[in-house]
Formats: structure tokens, sequence, C-alpha cells
């Protein structure tokens, strides 16, 4: 792996981009937004359901294309970095892809697979990939059926859903129902065994994530 290489800094860029939003978004938005993930993070620390030691949750997912993606086949070719986001709507999930995407080369040179999962319809999958040129698997999973295995599921609270609607985003548009149901934003790496490795979340914290560092520096260590 390049050693001279600038890792990203997912906290570092969070800040600019939180910079940034408060010259586009009103106040008011900005306070209902931050509410959200206040109560979020006071009233979820631990939204884990599976632990390092555990074997991996199977499973068969729609890719961006409405391909099968099976992570029993991925293992086959060596570990796999799984993340769990909310949507293509939300300004943090959007960064930390795009982060994880820059470290995209040093995850294959470690001889890994990064896939993403959220419960968004193909079509905003195929949207989410294009918008930031992701090369890796984007998967839509209907219902959380994948991610309540992994992590926590919450409905997405209705104050945020109708803020977001007045500055032009509507998060139904994003789903195929009105449940409001979206995962706990996770990190797991699981070895070519199918055994988890690596299981992270910062907690109900939207804004907060795993570090890009963090995860090239487990499968480094187990490589």
């Amino acid at each position: 792996m390049n050693k001279t290489k600038q890792i990203p800094s997912y906290h570092q860029e969070k800040i600019a981009l939180q910079e940034n939003l408060a010259t586009m978004i009103p106040k008011e938005s900005l306070n209902v937004f931050s509410t959200d993930a206040n109560l979020l993070a006071m009233e979820i620390t631990n939204p884990l359901k599976v632990s390092v030691g555990d074997k991996a949750p199977l499973f068969e997912l729609p890719n961006a294309l409405g391909n099968a993606v099976s992570l029993q086949k991925h293992l086959e070719k060596g570990p796999v970095v799984i993340t769990f986001y909310r949507g293509n709507w939300c300004p943090y999930c959007n960064l930390v892809l795009n982060s994880y995407q820059r470290i995209l080369p040093e995850i294959k040179a470690l001889g890994a697979n990064l896939i993403a999962i959220s419960p968004q319809k193909p079509d905003s999958s195929l949207d989410m990939k294009e918008k930031h040129a992701l090369e890796f698997e984007v998967l839509s999973d209907d219902k959380n059926g994948v991610a309540k295995q992994y992590t926590t599921i919450i409905k997405n609270a209705l104050e945020a859903v109708d803020e977001a609607k007045k500055l032009g985003i509507d998060f139904y548009d994003f789903y195929d129902d009105k449940s409001r149901d979206i995962p706990v934003p996770a990190v797991f790496i699981i070895d070519a065994n199918g055994t988890i490795v690596f299981a992270k979340s910062e907690g109900g914290d939207y804004s907060l994530r795993v570090e890009p560092q963090d995860i090239l520096d487990v499968l480094a260590a187990t490589k």
C-alpha cells in the first residue's frame, strides 16, 4: 500500500461540510436536524446486532442495476467491508461514501472488497453510485431485511422528514414504502471465512461515521 498517499479524514471533511451547510440552509432547519441527531445520540449508544467473532449473516441483494449480489460469492474472493447507510438525501452518507471510494484502491490492494447497503430502491442506489462515481457495489435492502441483522433500525423523525421537504428533498422518493425505517450507520469487516473481525458504529448521531483509516488499519492487521 502506498504509504505516502493522504488518507481522507472523515472528521475534518465533516467540519468543512457543516460549515458549507450553514451557508446554504436556514438556521431553523439546521436546528431541527441538529436536535434530531442529538436525541438519537442519547437514545442509541450501542446499535450493533453482531460482534467481532460472530459469523456474518449471509445475504443476496440487488445492486444498482437490479442484479443479485451475494455476500458468500464476494467472500470467496477475500474479506468484505460492509457499510450500512441511510440514503442519498443524507449529506453525511454522501460524504462518507465518497471518502470510502477514495480509499478503494487501498482496500483492494489489501485483498478486500467494499459493499454499501441502504433500504433505498435500486434507482436511488444507482443515483448515488453515479453521483459519486462509486466503483463498489451499492445494494438495495428492501425493508432493511439484512440491515436489521447487523445494526439497529430506527424511524426517521417526522420533524426531520418535514423539514427536508421544505428544502425540496422528499424523503419518500428514495424508498418503496412509507415506513421511514432506516439503519443506524455501521461498518463491518468480514474475513474470507465469514467471521466478523471489525464491527463499529458511532451510535445514533448520524453525523459521526467510521474513519477510512480505521478500515485500512484492520484490513492491514488481518491480512
